[in-house]
């Protein structure tokens, strides 16, 4: 876990190696881009994948819900990734999942892929709404949102872009990891989180200047200098 503060926000933030931030203020976990049901949605295709993914993704959240004793899980977009997602091997996970944690107040910011896939069933007791959700206040007002975009008075915490940063070696050694990408508050007030599924793609990010990017590698997280 890494303590940011970044330069405007009085909300500090917790960049967990599992790809999620903790606002510890509000006892919320944020998660971006879960996908669930991908996997189930390229084999409907004819295309063979892993089996096993949503339930990989399910035990990564669990750990860190039970690491930060959150309150709540706000899921910024794509929590199902396609309306296969609904398919009983999959939901049965997520069932199972929820009667674990009745009391965890869970969140949707609806995405593009939730446009498509439909909202999750009733039986999860989600709340569904539309972006941006505003949370806090002042100074440490944040938009959590599916699609990174300016909020006027606020700092938009989102997904979508999947970020990833390309570190070299000195032997010519590249290697991508998903990243954390923060756009200066003053100018680009737009934190971008990466894909939180286990079967997700990563694109490159266009780092520009005054951005901050943090870079996941197993459990640690590490600032990626300028």
């Amino acid at each position: 876990m890494l303590d940011i503060t970044l330069s405007g926000l009085a909300q500090p933030l917790q960049l967990l190696p599992g790809g999620a931030v903790w606002l510890p203020q509000l006892r919320t976990l944020l998660i971006a881009d879960a996908h669930f049901g991908k996997a189930v949605t390229f084999r409907r295709l004819g295309v063979p994948v892993p089996e096993g993914t949503t339930g990989g993704t399910l035990e990564r959240l669990d750990a860190l819900v039970a690491q930060t004793g959150a309150r709540q899980v706000v899921f910024l977009g794509d929590f199902l990734h396609s309306a296969w997602a609904h398919a009983p091997s999959t939901q049965n996970l997520l069932a199972r999942w929820r009667a674990a944690h009745p009391a965890l107040r869970l969140t949707l910011v609806r995405g593009n892929h939730d446009d498509r896939a439909g909202d999750p069933p009733t039986a999860l007791g989600m709340a569904v709404v539309d972006e941006p959700l505003i949370v806090g206040e002042g100074a440490g007002q944040l938009a959590l949102c599916h699609h990174p975009q300016r909020v006027p008075g606020s700092y938009v915490l989102a997904g979508h872009w999947h970020p990833c940063v390309s570190l070299s070696g000195t032997g010519r050694d590249r290697l991508r990891l998903p990243c954390f990408w923060f756009g200066d508050p003053g100018e680009r007030a737009v934190g971008v989180l990466p894909a939180f599924g286990s079967f997700t793609g990563m694109h490159p990010i266009s780092r520009m200047a005054g951005d901050r990017v943090f870079a996941v590698a197993g459990q640690a997280v590490r600032e990626v200098p300028a």
